[in-house]
């Protein structure tokens, strides 16, 4: 088998002293935090996509980067040196998951049998170096996105062979995943919206997509896949309106066609962004609405309006993710999945462990951060002070939906009210730094 990262070694936790760029400096597997290990917290997950499949590419630019697994003019070939590639990086990162959509396996052939049949070929593969490694498969998906057929929607789209396709490509996608031992399945809506509602007809596409969850839901109860669904929200790009554009409207649809039962949220931190929300936003929504299933790891640039995927070194917000996800009492059978990809001009090889090795990193210091301030309760009790009017007397009433209108109407009527306790917002947000500064 070829070896594609040669001059690297296995990736080591060194601790912070050390200025290895090769190594860990805060992720220790083996650290315990709490009662759970650091893997076991983090549960880290490689983006097949972005870092064995893409290269570089961008609306202005070709391709930069010499990625030499994707080199070879046989599909299969091409497939086979991907996925040796694959295991190769994941096992000298350390890594124990990673993530797949199925057109990042094969390239797409003339007719679905005739990809169908490479992935069954490649599977194989998977799973050899699967059982070599110990490395498992997060979650698998299905690019709906990219083919041109689906440039008005795959699940919405106006028409129905192209919808069929879809979800035959789905189907695949499943016994895939399922084969695979994969413990969670995603959707996420690529192009799942519209441009202009002037040629749309949003109900039937709204209801056309309830109609392929619920298909896709059956199918998973007749093949015996048990793994969690996941949507994946995001409010555009590529479309300028997504019908999945946050938690909260992802979440009512879902109420809405009854299939809440069956899923949970992959949340990813740039599209909270592009939502207009922060990441801790979002995983507090879905917290507190036992909703909260695996993240997509990555940020993007608050300068620029788009998806730029950048892998997640922002400390301050690693702490507030993790503290969500603590308070969640982890994200299991879900994970932290590196939905990111180098810069374009960062086009070595190296540069992927560069990349990730920063990402683990910011990661682990923010597990350790929140894990910390949820030990001393700094802003548990702050909070609790705060609404602490609602814990007895006419405020415990409120809570408990034991008065009405006219009973707060006279609760007041003669009563000096003042002003509210204050938020001291920037007290908070420095004593957030100073547990970074330590």
């Amino acid at each position: 088998m070829a070896e594609y990262f040669k001059d690297i070694k296995k990736v080591e936790y060194v601790g912070k002293e050390s200025k290895d760029p090769l190594a860990f400096h805060y992720y220790d597997p083996e650290r315990k935090i709490g009662n759970k290990t650091m893997e076991e917290h983090l549960r880290f997950s490689v983006a097949y996509w972005h870092t064995f499949t893409a290269e570089g590419r961008d609306m202005f630019g070709v391709e930069s980067a010499n990625r030499e697994w994707n080199k070879f003019s046989d599909p299969l070939d091409k497939a086979y040196a991907r996925c040796d590639a694959a295991f190769e990086f994941m096992s000298k990162l350390g890594v124990k998951y990673f993530c797949t959509h199925d057109r990042d396996l094969v390239d797409e052939q003339e007719t679905l049998r005739e990809t169908n049949k490479l992935l069954d070929k490649l599977v194989e593969r998977i799973k050899e170096r699967m059982k070599e490694t110990g490395i498992k498969l997060l979650w698998g998906t299905s690019n709906l996105f990219t083919h041109p057929r689906f440039m008005q929607g795959a699940a919405t789209s106006c028409d129905a062979d192209i919808y069929a396709y879809a979800a035959a490509q789905v189907k695949k996608a499943l016994e895939i995943t399922k084969e695979l031992n994969g413990e969670n399945y995603v959707f996420w809506g690529g192009r799942e919206g519209y441009e202009t509602l002037l040629n749309t007809n949003m109900e039937l596409e709204l209801n056309n997509l309830a109609n392929f969850l619920h298909m896709a839901v059956d199918y998973a109860k007749e093949i015996g896949f048990d793994g969690q669904f996941l949507i994946e929200p995001k409010p555009k790009e590529p479309t300028k309106h997504q019908y999945d554009f946050d938690v909260a409207n992802s979440y009512a649809f879902l109420q809405k066609y009854d299939l809440d039962k069956y899923f949970k949220f992959n949340i990813e931190a740039n599209h909270a962004t592009l939502a207009g929300h922060t990441f801790q936003h979002e995983l507090r929504y879905a917290r507190i609405n036992n909703i909260l299933g695996s993240v997509d790891a990555n940020m993007g640039d608050l300068l620029l309006g788009w998806d730029t995927d950048q892998f997640p070194t922002n400390v301050f917000e690693n702490v507030l993710a993790m503290y969500e996800i603590l308070k969640n009492g982890g994200i299991a059978p879900g994970g932290l999945n590196f939905d990111s990809h180098v810069r374009r001009p960062s086009y070595e090889n190296i540069d992927l462990f560069y990349a990730h090795i920063a990402g683990m990193d910011a990661f682990a210091l923010g597990l350790i951060l929140a894990n910390k301030i949820l030990e001393d309760k700094v802003l548990e009790d702050f909070v609790e002070k705060r609404y602490n009017s609602f814990n007895e007397g006419m405020g415990k009433k409120i809570v408990d939906g034991r008065t009405n209108f006219k009973e707060l109407e006279e609760y007041v009527l003669d009563k000096k009210v003042g002003v509210p306790k204050s938020g001291r917002q920037e007290y908070l947000e420095n004593l957030l730094n100073l547990y970074i500064y330590e």
